[in-house]
C-alpha cells in the first residue's frame, strides 16, 4: 500500500501527532510520502523522521502577540496558489491519503476520487463535544478546510462520543522538579513571555521559542526549539505554560504536569480546549498574561497523570484495514472501560 500523509504545519501538534503514528504505520509492504504546508521549509525542524517530504505553501493563519491578524493572514496565503498545487498534486500512485488537517492533500484526494482519512482534533468536532457557542465562520472553516468523508477525532476525554483519546508518543520517566516550569507560547512575543515569568525568581522557567541560541537570562533560560530537548524538559517540569493547542496541553495531562494556558483570541479550537479542560477541572487559563493568575497557579500542587490508553498501534490496523469497521467500534476498542 502506497500512502500519502498530508501534515498541516502551522504549530507543530500535528507534527507531533504524526511523529507519534508513524511507527505503527512502517510495517512491511507500507511506503509513505509526506506532504507539509502551512510553514516555510526552513521552519521546519527535527524532520529526520519524515526522510524525504514536500513543501507546499498551503493556508496558514498569522498570529502575533497572541492574537490573528487578519489583515496578515488575507495577505500572507495565495488563494490561486493553492488551487494550482491541488490540482497539480498527482496521486495517481497512491492507494490511501491520510490528512492532518492539511488542505492540499485532503482536496486533492476529493477531487480525484482517491480514498482518504482525516486524522486531527478539529476532527473531534463534527461529534457533540463540549465546544463555546458563535464563532459560525470559525466552524466552517474546519469543517470545509481539510475535509474528508472519513475522519478520526481527537480528545482529552471521550465526552460518550466517537473520538479517539490523545496520540501521545512513548515517553520514559524524569526526574520531577517541583520548581521547574517549562513554557512554549509559540504565538506570544518572546519579551511578552519573559517579562510575564521575571519576577518569580523562585522557579526555573524554560521557555522555548525561535532563537537560535541558548539564552541563559538568571532563573529564566531560553531554548531554541528542539522536539528531542522540549520533551526531555517536559519530563522533569512540574507544571506547563502554554498556549491553548491540543496537543502539548494532551501531553502534559498524559505526564502529570499541571497546566497553565491561554487561548489565542478568538481562535475558535483553542476557546473549546479551554472549555474542555476546565470541565474536567485540569488546567487554570488565563486572556492575558496575568502575573496574578501565574502566581496562584505556581502555589498548585501537580496533577495526577492521565493514563490514556494505547492509540497508534490500534489506529494503524484500522486505517491500513480495507475493511474496517465502524470509528464507533474503534472508539470502544480504544478506550475500552475508561
Amino acid at each position: 500500500m502506497k500512502i500519502l500523509y498530508g501534515v498541516q504545519g502551522t504549530g507543530n501538534g500535528h507534527l507531533s501527532r504524526t511523529r507519534a503514528l508513524l511507527p505503527a504505520l512502517q510495517r512491511p509492504g507500507v511506503e509513505i510520502d509526506f506532504v507539509f504546508s502551512g510553514r516555510k521549509q526552513e521552519d521546519f525542524f527535527d524532520m529526520g523522521d519524515f526522510a524525504d517530504f514536500t513543501v507546499l505553501q498551503g493556508l496558514t493563519l498569522i498570529f502575533e502577540r497572541g492574537r490573528m491578524q487578519i489583515g496578515k493572514t488575507i495577505l500572507g496565503n495565495n488563494i490561486f496558489r493553492l488551487i494550482k498545487d491541488i490540482r497539480q498534486l498527482d496521486l495517481s500512485g497512491y492507494d490511501l491519503v491520510i490528512s492532518d488537517f492539511e488542505p492540499i492533500t485532503a482536496w486533492a484526494a476529493r477531487l480525484q476520487e482517491v480514498p482518504c482519512i482525516a486524522v486531527s482534533h478539529q476532527c473531534a468536532f463534527y461529534q457533540n463535544v463540549p465546544r463555546v457557542k458563535g464563532h459560525l465562520a470559525s466552524q466552517l472553516l474546519m469543517k470545509f478546510f481539510a475535509p474528508s468523508k472519513t475522519s478520526v477525532g481527537f480528545h482529552y476525554h471521550h465526552f460518550d462520543q466517537p473520538v479517539l483519546p490523545p496520540l501521545i508518543g512513548p515517553h520514559a520517566a524524569g526526574k520531577l522538579l517541583k520548581k521547574k516550569i517549562v513554557v512554549y507560547m509559540g504565538f506570544e512575543d518572546l519579551n511578552d513571555i519573559i517579562a510575564f515569568v521575571e519576577p518569580f525568581t523562585d522557579y526555573e522557567f524554560d521557555i522555548f521559542a525561535k532563537v537560535e541560541n541558548v539564552q541563559h537570562l538568571g532563573h529564566i533560560k531560553v531554548n531554541p526549539l528542539s522536539h528531542t530537548v522540549f520533551h526531555e524538559q517536559l519530563m522533569n517540569c512540574s507544571g506547563v505554560i502554554s498556549n491553548a493547542g491540543f496537543e502539548l496541553s494532551s501531553e502534559a495531562l498524559s505526564y502529570g504536569k499541571k497546566l497553565l494556558v491561554k487561548p489565542l483570541a478568538g481562535q475558535y479550537e483553542q476557546l473549546c480546549n479551554v472549555l474542555a479542560l476546565k470541565k474536567m477541572g485540569r488546567a487554570t487559563a488565563m486572556d492575558c498574561l496575568d502575573q496574578g493568575i501565574l502566581k496562584r497557579w505556581l502555589q498548585q500542587d501537580s496533577e495526577p497523570a492521565l493514563n490514556y490508553p494505547p492509540v497508534a498501534e490500534p489506529l494503524a490496523d484500522w486505517i491500513l484495514n480495507p475493511n474496517r469497521p465502524s470509528l464507533a467500534t474503534l472508539a470502544r476498542q480504544v478506550w475500552g472501560s475508561r
